[in-house]
């Protein structure tokens, strides 16, 4: 197993962070103020500063980086799009100038693989050039949706339409001023057997009989512009044809979905930690308190020192997951997809956690981001999800290994 960017991925990451240095980390500080700063999602707009990066970034031809496939993209395999998106991790608003934020890259690549022609170009084309936003509705309420066989709403077929009703939250994105439609999944055959039950719908958020009910802030903030919202969906009739690959495919779609979606989140937080490791020493080096650095305070260097080798191990086993994913598929590389989801956002949140602390009062303002860094990473722990669920998923899949071991023995 080879780590080595390829040349492609090298040319890319050159061109990539020369663009972060010269164009975003500038603008980082217009966007912001470029915020409306309201509650209500009704007022945002997306900042000015926004779409003039998004369209120097498709000039120079640095936009949908993560589609595997040269139609819309450079066809870079996971192993090699894994260092870009740590790049792009080291900014908040750098995946969407490229073109790669999430949910749009999950969507997009659902689309793509899964959508019909029909699908594709009133959809798919218009993410693709970046001139529309998406969400994905799945997360209710009412349940605990870390089961997602506990799903209630429903899409339900009758004659030449679905019929959706039911309540979603945690739809990132739905605030947008460009969000124009989600994937909303829900239970479409309750006798059919578990995985089969499901299927996902397009369904534009003007149909008739969706509301978008509230935006949820997260430590009391609400991300704006982009936001996390609850939508409710009340007999919002649509042509049968929205159903992606077919009735009772939705846990099919979502598996092929989430493996590689988890890779670039886990790689975009190794970019927040390498953000957060960086303001950390440099503070602790240009800081003195009781005559010293405050590097040479206390367990300051040991603290440093930690976060260098977890970090460098969490990169080693997210690469080896994009690698798994692209020779053996998302099957045989389960149990990593699901270490790596409970490894990386703990190191992010442990790096943003140690930089705050050694920043003092400042970690907590936003002078720096570092609250804003702590606040994604521990998301991370909760969203595609939570910890418990993929400790779970690996300790069955490794008792399922060892018995298969001593048999063969």
């Amino acid at each position: 197993m080879d780590f080595t960017p390829s040349e492609r991925t090298q040319m890319l990451a050159e061109r990539l962070g020369r663009f972060m240095r010269e164009e975003i980390a500038p603008a980082e500080a217009v966007y912001a103020a470029q915020l409306t700063g309201s509650a209500d999602h009704r007022d945002w707009r997306q900042p000015v500063v926004m779409e003039q990066l998004k369209a120097k970034a498709r000039a120079e031809g640095l936009w949908n980086l993560f589609l595997p496939d040269l139609e819309g993209g450079p066809g870079l395999s996971n192993l090699e799009y894994a260092p870009l998106a740590e790049l792009m991790g080291h900014s908040f608003i750098a995946p969407e100038v490229f073109n790669c934020s999430a949910p749009d890259t999950g969507n997009m690549e659902v689309l793509h693989r899964y959508g019909s022609p029909a699908q594709r170009e009133r959809w798919l084309q218009p993410l693709l050039d970046g001139g529309i936003r998406s969400g994905f509705a799945m997360t209710e309420p009412d349940v605990a949706s870390s089961d997602a066989t506990n799903m209630q709403a429903t899409a339900r077929i009758e004659g030449d339409e679905v019929v959706l009703d039911g309540r979603k939250w945690w739809t990132t994105g739905l605030g947008h001023p460009h969000c124009r439609f989600v994937i909303f999944m829900g239970l479409s055959d309750a006798h059919a057997e578990p995985h089969r039950r499901h299927s996902m719908v397009i369904c534009p958020l003007d149909a008739p009989g969706v509301h978008i009910e509230r935006m949820l802030p997260v430590f009391h903030d609400y991300d704006e512009p982009s936001g996390h919202g609850e939508l409710s969906f009340s007999h919002v009739r649509l042509p049968v044809e929205n159903i992606i690959l077919g009735p009772g495919r939705g846990f099919e779609i979502a598996q092929g979905r989430l493996g590689p979606g988890r890779v670039h989140h886990c790689m975009r937080a190794l970019g927040a930690a390498e953000r957060a490791l960086s303001l950390l020493c440099q503070r602790a080096q240009s800081r003195t308190a009781f005559g010293k650095p405050l590097f040479k305070l206390g367990g300051n260097a040991d603290i440093v020192a930690n976060l260098r080798m977890a970090i460098e191990q969490a990169r080693l086993l997210t690469l080896k997951t994009a690698w798994m994913l692209d020779t053996q598929g998302p099957k045989a590389a389960l149990s990593l997809i699901s270490q790596i989801k409970v490894v990386v956002p703990a190191v992010a949140q442990q790096a943003a956690d140690a930089a705050i602390q050694i920043h003092g009062g400042a970690g907590l303002t936003d002078d720096v981001p570092l609250a804003q860094l702590y606040a994604y990473a521990r998301v991370l722990r909760l969203a595609d999800g939570p910890d418990e669920v993929h400790r779970a998923v690996v300790a069955k899949l490794e008792a399922k290994a060892q018995l298969a071991r001593e048999q063969h023995a």
